[in-house]
């Protein structure tokens, strides 16, 4: 059986996308502890470009190891990277696939990138990607 496993590091954190305009995570949904902000160098891969590391500060939990990535900051920031590599890719399907050690991205920003396969001894896959679905709103107290 082939291995889904793309980083060479041990799979880390949990992740989210939040595709709600209008709800933004102050806190976990899982432990409902506050989350505070965190840069993360995420490994995306974009459909028709291939993978592209991208630093990104997002909503975690400590306690949870649980990223948290608002889908509509995340398009805005790929759409502006990309206005410059190559605007015909804006739009394009993409996938956050892991993380990449910030001190390699780093050094591969100072640099001008670097190989594929280098980078890939510093990714780690995300334990598990979960799905955030929101029901309700405002609603009157319970009596």
């Amino acid at each position: 059986m082939a291995s889904t496993k793309i980083g060479k590091l041990p799979p880390r954190y949990s992740f989210v996308l939040n595709p709600y305009v209008d709800v933004r995570l102050s806190k976990c949904p899982k432990c409902e502890k506050p989350t505070h902000p965190r840069k993360f160098a995420l490994l995306i891969h974009v459909d028709d470009w291939g993978p592209f590391a991208l630093g990104k500060t997002c909503r975690y939990c400590s306690h949870c190891e649980l990223i948290i990535a608002h889908q509509d900051e995340l398009e805005a920031q790929l759409a502006h990277s990309f206005a410059k590599l190559a605007p015909e890719k804006i739009g394009n399907e993409y996938l956050v696939i892991g993380t990449l050690d910030n001190k390699v991205w780093r050094k591969g920003l100072e640099e001008g990138g670097q190989p594929l396969g280098d980078a890939l001894d510093h990714v780690a896959d995300f334990k598990k990607v979960l799905q955030l679905h929101v029901e309700g709103g405002w609603v009157p107290a319970e009596k």
